[in-house]
């Protein structure tokens, strides 16, 4: 008995051209089932993984009660969507409220930073969020939950209570 037919079968049962499909669609399956992993993400994107802080300003935040949010802040973490993508969680480590003044022009020409004396300025706050966070260092800037964030980035923050939008004026990797 020939190993190969004159029909291109293999000791005249299987095909060869059968065989071959077989044997791609094994290895297909191994690739889809076996090699990624748990993750997702290669063995070197996985290592770049760091601990990141994001220094972020909220500017004319209007809230009748800012304690209420501020409380919220140390409660919980807080969630960040970066281009309308969600982008997982991050903590609010540090918040300072920025004072809301004005230019106010004084009879000698010169100008003076005064205190806002509206009503309205009450219920208005400007503050510096320090987020942290883990995100990825790459060649081309750092990465938070598959979104590329540099200064100037708009994310947007949402809270059980709260969902307003906060620009980065920094990054930092904490040692």
């Amino acid at each position: 008995m020939k190993l190969i037919d004159s029909r291109g079968r293999i000791f005249g049962i299987v095909s060869l051209l059968d065989l071959g499909a077989a044997l791609i669609i094994l290895m297909v399956a191994v690739g889809i089932f076996v090699l990624p992993g748990s993750s997702g993400k290669s063995i070197l994107a996985q290592a770049n993984a760091a601990s990141i802080e994001l220094t972020t300003i909220v500017r004319g935040l209007n809230v009748l009660d800012p304690q209420v949010v501020l409380d919220e802040f140390k409660a919980e973490k807080t969630n960040i969507i970066i281009r309308n993508q969600p982008a997982g969680q991050v903590e609010v480590v540090n918040v300072q409220e920025l004072p809301r003044n004005l230019a106010v022009p004084q009879p000698d020409g010169s100008v003076k930073s005064l205190p806002d004396p509206r009503p309205e300025s009450n219920y208005s706050r400007d503050m510096l969020l320090t987020l942290k966070g883990r995100g990825d260092f790459t060649s081309t800037g750092m990465v938070l939950g598959g979104q590329k964030v540099k200064i100037g980035t708009v994310l947007e923050l949402e809270g059980k209570n709260y969902n307003f939008n906060a620009s980065v004026v920094g990054i930092n990797q904490p040692k």
